[in-house]
């Protein structure tokens, strides 16, 4: 084999510059069989004896071998240390040009050639999608949608170059998205319908192309899979059922496509998605909402949710996962109740369905991505709420949980979650109950470390809540405010430069009220505050400057 390996390539050599077809011809199927015998050693043969320069010519168009040499190259290619040589050989240009060509096993052997050039090198693929190949290859689909080999050749394209965020903007401006979904509504079999999906679901993180998905119909499509699998056992079934609502959820992560969908709340889809909520399918219900969350994006459609009953569902949902729950499908129903907790108008009508109450089953829950949804979840219903905060906030359970989660120091989520809802509860609440509860939780000294956080929003909801404490409640707050340096903090926060001017004034509010307390005041005093108000006085923010007067007189006065 080795020896007419040689000869062949030695007449390839000779033939190439005659060109005499014939002769060429019978090379290359010496050549092709040496392939299929020994692919390693034949590739090596053929790169020693320096044939791939002479391919780029043998690729003409109009040429009979034309489909035999890009086999060849195909074959080739598949081995790792041929691809560089191949690239340097010039054979790119010319097998892109071929994908130009009529004929479809010119056309096959081209796309398995590139692709396996360019396979897992992503600056080749680059060059590809420069040289223009995404609307040939689409324009490809479109016209052999019937021959099976060249549709997949095209798919395994697709899903290597739809990887690459370069590739996005062009498949945007074709009409991939009508080509893959009329391709999806011919196929049968399982295997077809997967390769689909694995380029459907990189190309739908695209904005623009999520929006042609929904307007070509890949929605129908998905339902429909949804409902044949449903009840499905075999492996198959399980794999696409979650294929299909996760790419369901993701077109709904798109604001004109999800808007497009909900149809002021009345469109089908939406419909049917809401009934996945109550199904025996834990992957259904994940997805299902995770769709409410997604669509739970603007007030307009969460008011009109509410409205609709859709927290009873998801309470129910909840009900169903108290214990050995599906912490995902714990996850998203917690997610889509905070979303729709947003608008004011929801909180009440949420709070008096219990939604508070389902929430409070997750206290014990070790997970946290669940803890983290909870205390949104909580901190959504409660803003404006002084009822539902002044309840919470004397839940002794629920307080000494978010002290607990406050010194979360693995996950910085959960510890600002907890700090805030903890401010949260007194600031809603602005509550005598409420703040003895958290004085006796040791939840003081977590909000004087929350005022020290790097985010003003926190910074400024700490100090609110310890101007309440410090104003309802100073005898039994004083030890924690001593023991947690308060005066040292505010001292810091007033001589900050940076600090905003909420911080500046809140910090000054904080520090009148202290005075009452002989150790506090005796701390202020040690600090020569003084100083640092009199010179806020001429701060540029009128409310900042009026309150820094306020406070030298009560500074001097008691001095």
């Amino acid at each position: 084999m080795a020896d007419n390996l040689s000869d062949a390539l030695k007449k390839l050599k000779l033939a190439s510059v005659d060109s005499a077809t014939d002769s060429v011809e019978s090379c290359l199927d010496c050549l092709l069989k040496a392939l299929a015998h020994n692919n390693a050693d034949a590739s090596e043969k053929i790169q020693e004896m320096g044939v791939l320069p002479l391919l780029p010519t043998l690729l003409a168009p109009q040429s009979s071998c034309t489909p035999k040499v890009a086999n060849i190259i195909a074959d080739v290619a598949k081995n790792e240390f041929m691809r560089s040589p191949c690239v340097e050989a010039g054979l790119i240009p010319p097998l892109v040009q071929l994908l130009h060509s009529k004929d479809q096993e010119v056309l096959l052997q081209t796309g398995r050639a590139l692709g396996n050039i360019c396979y897992d090198s992503h600056s080749l693929q680059a060059q590809l999608i420069n040289m223009g190949v995404i609307p040939t290859l689409v324009k490809l689909l479109g016209l052999h949608s019937d021959n099976t080999a060249l549709t997949e050749m095209c798919l395994i394209a697709f899903g290597n170059l739809a990887e690459l965020e370069s590739s996005k903007e062009q498949f945007a401006s074709t009409n991939i998205a009508e080509e893959l979904v009329r391709l999806f509504q011919r196929q049968a079999e399982h295997e077809k319908k997967e390769m689909i999906f694995e380029v459907l679901a990189p190309l739908a993180e695209n904005d623009v192309i999520k929006l042609q998905l929904v307007e070509a119909g890949l929605v129908e499509c998905l339902l429909d899979v949804v409902a044949q699998t449903v009840d499905g056992v075999r492996e198959e079934d399980v794999a696409q059922l979650k294929t299909a609502s996760d790419l369901m959820v993701l077109l709904l992560l798109g604001d004109e496509s999800m808007q497009k969908l909900f149809e002021g709340g009345k469109g089908s889809v939406f419909q049917r998605v809401l009934s996945w909520v109550p199904s025996h399918n834990h992957q259904l219900q994940l997805a299902g909402a995770l769709a409410i969350a997604n669509f739970a994006r603007n007030d307009g459609n969460c008011i009109h949710m509410v409205e609709s009953g859709i927290v009873q569902k998801l309470l129910d949902l909840l009900d169903r996962h108290v214990e050995e729950g599906n912490v995902t499908v714990q996850h998203a129903a917690l997610s889509a109740l905070r979303n729709l907790a947003i608008p004011v108008v929801n909180k009440a009508k949420m709070l008096s369905a219990g939604v508070s109450d389902t929430v409070l089953k997750f206290l014990p829950s070790e997970m946290p991505p669940v803890q983290f949804k909870l205390l949104g979840t909580l901190r959504m219903l409660i803003d404006t709420q002084a009822d539902a905060a002044d309840q919470l906030g004397t839940n002794g359970k629920l307080v000494e949980r978010l002290v607990e989660w406050c010194e979360a120091k693995d996950h910085a989520g959960v510890m600002g979650e907890s700090n805030r809802l903890l401010s949260a509860l007194i600031r809603h609440s602005k509550s005598k109950d409420v703040v003895k509860t958290v004085i006796q939780g040791a939840g003081v000294k977590h909000l004087v470390l929350m005022a020290t956080s790097e985010h003003m929003i926190m910074q400024n909801e700490a100090l609110v809540a310890l101007g309440l404490i410090a104003g309802l409640d100073l005898v039994g707050a004083e030890k924690d405010f001593v023991g947690a340096g308060l005066v040292q903090v505010l001292h810091k926060l007033l001589s900050d430069e940076m600090s905003a001017p909420e911080v500046k004034y809140n910090s000054m509010i904080i520090i009148c009220a202290v005075m009452g307390s002989e150790p506090l005041h005796k701390e202020v005093q040690g600090l020569a505050f003084i100083d640092v108000v009199s010179k806020l006085r001429s701060h540029e923010n009128k409310t900042v400057s009026h309150q820094a007067s306020l406070t030298e007189q009560r500074l001097t006065a008691q001095s």
